[in-house]
């Protein structure tokens, strides 16, 4: 027998005997009959036992991102200055990080513009990590967070001790509010393991964790929080990002390497999930965990384990209902939208709604997010960084009837995403930073892996951060990479990016930028651009909503133009940015109308705003 009759199939009538043949014919048309008789049979059963017919589905159609085709617009020269140690800024990272790679050395820690002393200068706040417990020997001083105190000319002194804030616990993320409602602001600070509440009492702050009820349970590992009025009762309540279920001994155990041999940082989704946390403010120092009641706990449906990875979230009205929602960033699971039903409690849409995965139905590695509107319209777009080798999200929905709601990714057709594939992206957000009135997007990068370039070579450990100029509609890339010739070289050299915040540090009016790094030191950037462009900020203060008027909506038309920004310092990752909203007005030397949408649904207007300046607004009584 040749190999060939080997490997041939058999075809029943030309390869059996003649007999075995005429069998074989007579069983093939008996088996036909028999499975059309039984097919016909089952049809007549299965439409006699049919379902009722489902109700019509609402079909909301997907609205694409539509640019008139032309030319590009001229990239503006948008020049940063590092000035961290001429500003002051000693600080340095420390992750604890010492060879045996546990994750959460890989994550960083943020950073806060506040006014802590009332004296309206942002200071800086910069969380810091620590020591692991086998490393805290007596010869070895621990490390703090710390305060930097601003002159009103971008100079910082450390006040870090005097303001009581030199304590040491393994920190992660941070959010600024004045829960109490006496003026002054309070600090939250995430953390592996129990997190810190610190009232600040006329510019010292002091340790009331214990009574307010944040901490946790001691098991958490928390990331980006926020302070938001979840049930419109005028004080700020807490929300916390919790990551994976994590402790030394689980990720030792699980031996996780970048080739079968190099250690390595283990990836997400070999952990667990965890719910992440909704404390509401009863009042007089005092907070209760309401999380479960209120929807935040988000399960699995086949195995009952909870599903989020949680590292950033981003608080909007996504509807204009009146009420603040959840955009929450998890890492390799989906995105949440937590729609605010009233009264603070919450359900879970973000898969309906389009925004829990990528265009191709696959969840991402999703670090810091935002929300804005940056095409000055009723769009509302969320821009999220994801892992290296994916690209930033960039979901948009116009805000209207949650019915008629769904995200769409326009980040491959903008230009973001193309742009912002090969980097690992943490830090993210909105602002305006030539002051031409459009938003443009900012973003930290760095890698979690030192050694990366040794299994990977188009990846490195330090990465470029990158400044997404907007360009509008009318471009044919609605977002543009700035290039280095442009930003500057001290923006754009390589590091190890994680938390991103953005304040004016020095009373020009443009907005200046602060990276940190894990392990390492920050990055404090003055905007020096000189395009003459005009602005206007504003700073709220609330009378019948939270005193400094979070979730407030303000719009500024200018040039028939319509410009809105949410006052919400809680966003990127890990990470709050100054209370007050900036505006560019380009060329424009005359603004028509200014409209404040207050926390508790009144609206006021404000007249005979001048531009090129601070306005301070106290809500009407």
């Amino acid at each position: 027998m040749t190999e060939d009759d080997k490997l041939r199939v058999p075809n029943f009538d030309s390869d059996l005997p003649a007999d075995d043949a005429v069998i074989a014919r007579a069983l093939k048309w008996s088996l036909t009959t028999l499975v059309v008789t039984l097919a016909i049979g089952g049809g007549v059963v299965a439409w006699l036992d049919r379902p009722p017919a489902p109700l019509a589905e609402r079909i909301i159609e997907q609205k694409r991102l539509d640019r008139r085709p032309g030319p590009l617009a001229s990239i503006p020269a948008i020049k940063f200055v590092d000035v961290t140690r001429e500003a002051g800024i000693t600080f340095v990272h420390e992750n604890g990080a010492a060879g045996e790679k546990l994750l959460p050395e890989s994550m960083g820690s943020g950073c806060a513009f506040l006014d802590y002393n009332r004296d309206g200068f942002p200071d800086i706040l910069l969380v810091n990590s620590d020591l692991w417990p086998a490393q805290q020997t007596p010869d070895r001083t621990r490390p703090t967070m710390a305060l930097y105190e601003n002159d009103g000319r971008g100079n910082f002194t450390d006040v870090t001790h005097a303001a009581g804030l030199d304590s040491s616990f393994y920190g992660q993320g941070v959010a600024v509010g004045d829960y109490d409602g006496d003026g002054w602001v309070d600090l939250f600070l995430s953390a592996v393991g129990p997190s810190r509440l610190f009232h600040n009492n006329r510019g010292k702050f002091e340790d009331v964790t214990s009574e307010a009820g944040v901490a946790g349970s001691g098991l958490e590992w928390g990331t980006s929080c926020a302070w938001f009025d979840c049930d419109n009762d005028k004080d700020l309540d807490l929300f916390v990002c919790n990551y994976v279920r994590w402790s030394p001994e689980i990720d030792r155990a699980l031996k996780c390497t970048l080739d079968g041999t190099l250690r390595a940082y283990c990836r997400p989704d070999v952990f667990e999930g965890t719910f992440p946390s909704l404390f509401r403010n009863d009042g007089n120092g005092k907070f209760t965990d309401v999380s479960e009641q209120a929807g935040m706990q988000v399960k699995n449906p086949d195995t009952g384990v909870p599903v989020a990875k949680s590292l950033g979230v981003v608080p909007v009205d996504v509807d204009g209902d009146g009420w603040i929602d959840l955009v929450v960033a998890n890492d390799t699971v989906q995105n949440f939208l937590y729609h605010n039903l009233g009264s603070g409690t919450f359900e879970e849409i973000g898969k309906r709604k389009g925004i829990a995965f990528d265009r191709n139905g696959q969840a991402r590695g999703a670090m810091g997010i935002d929300a804005g509107f940056p095409r000055n319209d009723k769009t509302l777009s969320v821009v999220i960084g994801n892992f290296a080798n994916e690209e930033s999200a960039f979901y948009c929905a116009e805000c209207a009837n949650l019915d008629d709601m769904l995200f769409t990714d326009d980040a491959v057709a903008n230009g973001l995403g193309p742009s912002s594939r090969a980097w690992l992206k943490f830090g993210v957000f909105f602002a305006d930073i030539d002051l031409d009135g459009r938003l443009d997007i900012v973003v930290a990068n760095g890698h979690l892996e030192n050694d990366i370039q040794k299994v990977q070579r188009s990846q490195q450990y330090a990465q470029p951060p990158q400044l997404f100029w907007n360009a509008g509609l009318q471009s044919p890339a609605e977002f543009v990479a700035i290039p280095k010739d442009l930003t500057g070289a001290d923006f754009s050299k390589p590091m190890v990016g994680r938390g991103a915040s953005f304040a004016d540090i020095d009373g020009d009016g443009d907005l200046d930028v602060l990276l940190t790094a894990t392990g390492g030191a920050p990055r404090l950037l003055r905007n020096d651009q000189s395009l003459g462009h005009h602005w206007l900020r504003l700073k709220l203060t609330g009378v019948k909503c939270n005193r400094d008027a979070i979730g407030a909506i303000v719009d500024v038309q200018c040039g028939g133009v319509v410009q809105r920004r949410q006052v919400m310092p809680a966003r990127s990752y890990l990470s709050q940015v100054e209370l007050p909203v900036t505006f560019g007005l380009g060329a424009a030397t005359e603004i028509e109308r200014v409209t404040i949408h207050w926390p508790d649904g009144s609206v006021q207007d404000v007249s005979n705003v001048q531009i090129d300046r601070l306005l301070t607004v106290e809500q009407a009584p």
